[in-house]
């Protein structure tokens, strides 16, 4: 017997079964079903607006809650508040993504490639150029003499976690049905890339009542090998320096509290990835905070004589291991825990676990029993925890006059938000200070997107944030505000998602902090020998073809938002900076949640340093140089590339 189908085109259709899938998770025995994809955002061009564009507007007469559509100001930043919703609901939701073709879809590639580094689920849809080659070329195709069936969209290939081309109207059962297989699964997850020719989206074809169906997506969470976990209970119980790294996987498996009780058997010290912040809140005994290049002197000094380090839900990036300069006990090894294959085998480990954190930990707290770190060890943790909190009660308690250091306005910043808020970062000198500083209290109340560190994320991001915010409190959740932390650099690379905000009254609390140029990079120009250059906000100084040293360009960041429709409330250098910067985050916590977005102006002084974490980044430096800084630089490279493991145990 024929199944029965209904007549619709290939866009119409795709609209429809995204607004029928759901995920399916159950954490501690408890069973949770999301709507994977709760809106699509779009921009719509010749490319998607008969297609996907007239899909969504036929169901929005319909019902609005088929699938809501979200405006957005640019392709890249949609992709980033898909991003941000999806880290915040920990990779059960995201949005879909239809753009037209041309600019329209290569706007998305950086989105994707963020998306991907990350291990964050996004659904690209980018419309493609005619399958029929009806009308050739079209307004913005890409010609290639040498092989005629690539279009821009091929340029997702290497970016994407899946790729493929709905070329004829039948092929999207299977496009969707694999792409969503790898959006909702744990160890693949990343950018979902199908590609829609403009004209196959118009055209119509019977669909089977089967594909336009509810279908749950069940979120694998794989348990631990019990050989693997003996094994790694003995290597843990003959440890004398242990150490734990924790990685953004500990978040999406829900295993913070599982974590906590391990920490608290054991006595095992907890560093922190930038992902991972908020795995322990700032202040239990046996955090740490961050580690690596931009972590804490506390985790750095555990870590450089660890003997064995767990390594739980981290891809150990570079600042992370300290550009594997971290760890220099000769012995040292590794357990790493990942639910991700490549994760899960790095630095050559003859101990990889593929499995949910959640549930490994579970059973590595019952296999150990017992098992706890030596007095002298926990001595020391206490002594190095002291240390750092001391240093960064200083760095926040400093009054610099007229402009304030970066650190005071974290610390204002910090201090003026609620515990269960979330402060939102990506790129310049904040995320590496914010890692080292901020004083996480909720699991939720950190998000600093820095697999990629893509200047722009921030604000976008952080309305993805805040969307999911409101659908959590909406769902008798916690009630959060979401705090941008942005420096004038990033701001400018996008800042246009501010009149999203606007237009759907979000309010979203930003903190522009202004310091005329590129703060973090000309810290490292500096120490690298290149003398900060190329790096500050100057007029052109035409005799020397030089913006180092020209005069401060008349632009307000300030008067820029409010001519988006932003309220601004700016903050005047002197002595009462940071007060001020206080109560300013406190009245705009206390503004009307449909108020709209609220920007804060705040100076600072780019030549004051946070704390320094002991460590090291590798950033190669000249080696053979005519500048004597360069000359210089290259000795204190040599000197730290000495240190350098090229091959991890």
């Amino acid at each position: 017997m024929a199944s029965a189908t209904r007549r619709m085109t290939v866009a119409q259709a795709v609209v429809e079964y995204l607004s029928k899938q759901y995920t399916v998770d159950s954490i501690g025995g408890v069973d949770y079903r999301e709507r994977l994809i709760p809106g699509t955002f779009g921009i719509f061009g010749h490319g998607n607006v008969a297609g996907v564009g007239q899909a969504l507007k036929q169901y929005q007469q319909q019902d609005p809650r088929i699938m809501p559509y979200y405006q957005g100001r640019n392709e890249q930043a949609q992709v980033h508040q898909a991003v941000g919703y999806a880290r915040h609901t920990r990779r059960r939701q995201t949005f879909a993504v239809s753009t037209s073709i041309g600019p329209g879809s290569s706007n998305l590639l950086t989105g994707a490639a963020l998306a991907t580094a990350n291990r964050l689920p996004v659904l690209l849809l980018p419309s493609d150029t005619f399958a029929t080659r009806a009308a050739d070329p079209v307004l913005q195709q890409l010609e290639q003499p040498y092989a005629y069936d690539i279009t821009v969209n091929d340029a997702f290939r290497p970016l994407s976690k899946f790729f493929d081309r709905v070329s004829r109207p039948e092929q999207l059962f299977s496009a969707f049905h694999h792409g969503l297989r790898v959006l909702t699964d744990p160890a693949e997850t990343g950018a979902v890339t199908i590609s829609l020719p403009q004209d196959v989206q118009a055209e119509a074809l019977d669909v089977p009542e089967e594909f336009l169906a509810e279908r749950e997506w069940r979120i694998r969470r794989p348990e631990a090998d019990d050989d693997d976990i003996h094994r790694a209970a003995a290597a843990i119980r003959a440890a004398k320096r242990p150490l734990i790294i924790a990685g953004g996987g500990v978040l999406y498996a829900y295993a913070n509290e599982e974590l906590s009780a391990f920490v608290e058997a054991t006595g095992i010290p907890v560093g922190n990835t930038q992902a991972g912040v908020g795995v322990l809140p700032w202040d239990h005994a046996f955090s740490l905070g961050a580690i690596g290049s931009t972590g804490t002197t506390a985790a750095n000094a555990i870590a450089a004589e660890a003997d064995l380090i767990i390594g739980i839900g981290t891809r150990y990036e570079d600042f992370t291991t300290a550009s594997r300069t971290a760890f220099q006990n000769p012995d040292v090894k590794f357990i790493n825990i990942n639910v991700a294959p490549i994760d899960a085998y790095k630095h050559g480990t003859s101990l990889p676990i593929v499995a949910d954190a959640r549930k490994a930990l579970v059973k590595l707290n019952q296999a150990l029993g017992g098992y706890r770190i030596g007095a002298d060890l926990e001595q020391t943790i206490a002594a190095e925890k002291k240390r750092w909190d001391t240093t960064v009660d200083e760095a926040f308690d400093a009054r610099f006059t007229p402009l304030p250091a970066q650190n005071e306005i974290i610390g204002a910043t910090n201090r003026g938000m609620d515990a269960q808020d979330v402060v939102i970062c990506a790129a310049g000198s904040l995320p590496g200070d914010l890692h080292k500083m901020w004083r996480v209290r909720d699991p939720f109340g950190y998000h600093v997107e820095y697999a990629y560190s893509c200047m722009g994320y921030e604000i976008p991001g952080g309305l993805g944030v805040k969307r999911a915010a409101l659908a959590e409190a909406a769902a008798g959740g916690t009630v959060r505000d979401v705090v941008v932390m942005v420096g004038d650099g990033s701001y400018l690379m996008m800042h246009t998602e501010l009149v999203t905000a606007v237009a759907e009254r979000i309010k979203l609390i930003v903190v522009l902090i202004q310091n005329h140029g590129y703060a973090s990079i000309g810290s490292l120009s500096e120490s690298l020998g290149s003398q900060r250059f190329g790096t500050q906000y100057r007029a052109l100084d035409e005799e020397q073809h030089s913006f180092d040293d020209g005069e401060t360009l008349p632009v307000d960041l300030a008067m820029n938002a409010e001519s988006l429709g932003v309220k601004v409330i700016r903050i005047e250098p002197g002595e009462k900076v940071i007060a001020e910067l206080e109560q300013a985050i406190r009245d705009a916590k206390a503004a009307p949640e449909k108020g709209g977005p609220i920007l804060i102006h705040v100076e600072s002084d780019p030549l004051l340093d946070a704390p320094a974490s002991e460590s090291w980044w590798d950033v190669p430096v000249s080696q053979v140089s005519e500048l004597e800084s360069t000359q210089q630089a290259f000795k204190t490279y040599a000197d730290h590339k000495n240190r350098q493991r090229k091959l991890l145990g």
